[in-house]
């Protein structure tokens, strides 16, 4: 139902749905739909050419076609927008009701609200998102649990600034459709929120802030940029109101950094290295080359490594030349009652975000309230009274196309227990996924989307490239869904009673279909949307 010409909303209803899905929202959907929708799919058609020429032979460099746009030492992104001058810490997480309250008190500077690899996308997941942030922004929320625990907001002032990052560029909105077509679900995101909540951010002294996930070149940095022209247009907001970061999560956007910037600089608000997404990536553009792109266990791969040193240096170059935040990545660790365990999560938040402070990042993400703390205190041994480090141009550094594309020389084995823990990890995300819980606590982490795209991509390489794991065992189909079969024993074992009530099979199907398919799948979430109601 809609009584928007042209479109039609065929999810099921919800209590106060109508104050999100209004008449100015659907019109925006629909404005955006017809302008832009022919030119997201030629840039989803170019990322399939891009994977095709690279495995005929072709590689990736920095474009010779904007060289001019990366020497012209002359110009700058806007400077920074309200409430996204200090940005030392940011919390991640979805925008379920507890969340959002949980995320908006945890202290940190910003909050990234996740309609994206945090956020499992059910219908009511994408409007209850904004619904939320509206509720919060307007401070009516609360939330009581079963137990009748009762949340309520901190004062204004000591709340962070919201920055939503709304789905791919790759992922549709199939419960929402413009002349009968099936939607983008970053438009549907993006118009939604904006609709709802960006004059209510502007009256509030701030704006409507964004985070841009899984980009792969300067061209779909582009499509962003002319959504949010005309998006401030027919809503009647001044350009340049909307800020945006872009995640630099994919092996090809390395590459474009600077042009990233240049396409969105009147509303750009920096870049982000996404870590683990671009980990997925390497193996996603790599993945026809053999064993020289092969590589080991995944949790053995940290950011000191050459390829993703190369590429975290770069950015924070590439960001302070042209007057933008450069933001760390994620930290997945998560309190545990275990005091060793616990003692082990707080050492290593403190060791990465030592590590992202002093490279000279201006902040970092957090997954979990109870670490906002401690990763504060690290930037604040840095930054002290400054808001940034925007001063550090971090001219020492120099980064070629060979460097990022080093991943031979990234140390470690790739072993059975490696092969274990992708399985048992990939199997118990999907499965919380396709529940519509997005960010899972999995083994001491808050996982989401980006893990289990690293983990069924790793088998599927070593799967496809022939691989002989450390103790001899070469990774077999075999071999494979033997593991999948012991792996699920011993979650339903640990499980108990409870493990009847998951979608355990659906997971397993998915993901073992996946991970030894003679063709590779882009992305595990579309055939997993696919599922859903």
């Amino acid at each position: 139902m809609s009584t928007v010409d042209g479109v039609e909303v065929t999810g099921p209803s919800g209590p106060r749905f109508d104050e999100v899905l209004t008449p100015r929202a659907l019109g925006l959907i629909a404005l955006l739909h017809r302008e832009l929708e022919g030119r997201r799919q030629e840039r989803l058609r170019a990322r399939r050419e891009r994977v095709a020429a690279i495995a005929a032979g072709a590689t990736l460099d920095f474009l010779p076609e904007t060289a001019a746009i990366r020497a012209d030492d002359s110009w700058r992104v806007a400077p920074p927008a309200p409430g996204l001058v200090d940005r030392r810490v940011e919390m991640t997480g979805p925008t379920d009701r507890k969340m959002t309250i949980n995320a908006l008190n945890s202290g940190a500077r910003c909050w990234l609200a996740d309609q994206e690899d945090a956020n499992s996308p059910l219908w009511g997941n994408v409007v209850n998102g904004p619904l939320n942030l509206r509720d919060a922004i307007d401070r009516t929320i609360d939330f009581t649990s079963p137990a009748g625990k009762r949340y309520e907001l901190r004062p204004d002032d000591e709340l962070p600034t919201i920055i939503v990052r709304p789905r791919g560029w790759h992922l549709p909105e199939k419960h929402l459709t413009v002349d009968g077509e099936p939607t983008s679900g970053s438009l549907v995101d993006f118009a939604l929120y904006l609709a709802a909540c960006g004059q209510a951010q502007v009256d509030r002294g701030q704006g409507p802030y964004f985070y841009l996930p899984k980009m792969e070149s300067h061209l779909e940095a582009r499509l962003w940029n002319d959504a949010f022209v005309l998006a401030q247009d027919h809503l009647g907001i001044p350009r340049g109101t909307i800020r945006a970061t872009c995640l630099i999560e994919t092996l090809p956007a390395a590459f474009e950094m600077e042009e990233v910037l240049y396409e969105l600089r009147e509303h750009s608000a920096g870049l982000n290295a996404g870590r683990w997404d671009y980990l997925f990536s390497v193996i996603k553009t790599l993945r026809s080359r053999g064993t020289e792109a092969t590589l080991p266990d995944r949790n053995t791969i940290s950011m000191t490594v050459p390829f993703m040193r190369s590429y975290t240096e770069l950015l924070v170059r590439t960001c302070h030349k042209r007057g933008a935040h450069a933001m760390g990545g994620m930290s997945a660790f998560i309190p545990s009652r275990d005091p060793a365990r616990n003692e082990l999560a707080y050492a290593k938040i403190t060791e990465d975000k030592t590590r992202e402070a002093e490279d000279g990042f201006d902040g970092s993400w957090v997954a979990h309230p109870g670490m906002v703390a401690t990763a504060t205190a690290v930037f604040d041994r840095v930054l002290g009274e400054r808001p940034n480090q925007l001063d550090r141009l971090r001219e020492d550094v120099t980064v070629t196309a060979a460097q990022l594309l080093d991943v031979a020389s990234t140390p470690g084995q790739a072993t059975e227990a490696g092969l274990r823990a992708n399985v048992s990890v990939g199997i118990q995300y999907v499965e919380s996924w396709l529940r519509g819980a997005g960010a899972a606590a999995i083994d001491g982490l808050m996982e989401d989307a980006a893990t289990a795209e690293i983990s069924r991509s790793q088998v599927w390489q070593w799967l496809h490239s022939g691989v002989t794991l450390a103790d001899g065992q070469r990774v077999t189909a075999e071999l494979v869904h033997r593991v999948v079969e012991e792996e699920m024993a011993a979650l339903a074992a640990a499980r108990g009673d409870a493990f009847a009530a998951g979608r355990w099979d659906e997971a397993r199907e998915l993901f073992t279909q996946l991970a030894t398919a003679d063709e590779y799948a882009d992305f595990l979430t579309v055939p997993a949307y696919e599922r859903m109601p």
